[in-house]
């Protein structure tokens, strides 16, 4: 009579350990792709900074010597640089001296939506001076 009982069991204990074996696979592996999507969120953002931060004004440094970043052009450019790359979020001044980029990217999942769970975003940002090495000729 009590083997009768635990007839069945061990099907319900398996069903219950595939699930939890799909959900670890799917934390290890859409885990895996959310990482890399921080990453290159970073990585782009960091790249539209330092696009914009080379744009140096040209008028003031021909007619005055000085190499002076245009704060203006510095955020065209960032932007320019994230619609090559289709990609569209912020680009905004920091103070007078710096701009700050900030990229979104999102990825599909993998195995993550089999519970409905069909992509995960990942944001970056990054930081660039608007500053130049150079001070003018002969200095």
């Amino acid at each position: 009579m009590g083997a009768e009982r635990d007839r069945g069991s061990i099907t319900l204990m398996l069903a219950a350990l595939g699930v939890a074996l799909i959900a670890l696979a799917g934390i290890v592996i859409d885990g895996g792709t959310k990482l890399r999507a921080a990453e290159n969120a970073n990585a782009v953002a960091q790249e539209a900074a330092r696009a914009g931060a080379g744009m140096v004004n040209r008028s003031t440094a021909y007619s005055t010597g000085a190499f002076v970043v245009d704060r203006a052009q510095a955020i065209a450019a960032a932007r320019a640089y994230l619609a090559a790359n289709n990609l569209h979020c912020c680009v905004a001044a920091q103070g007078s001296k710096a701009i700050r980029v900030t990229v979104r990217i999102t990825e599909p999942t993998s195995v993550l939506s089999i519970v409905g769970i069909d992509s995960m975003s990942s944001t970056g940002s990054a930081t660039a001076s608007l500053v130049t090495g150079v001070t003018g000729p002969g200095t």
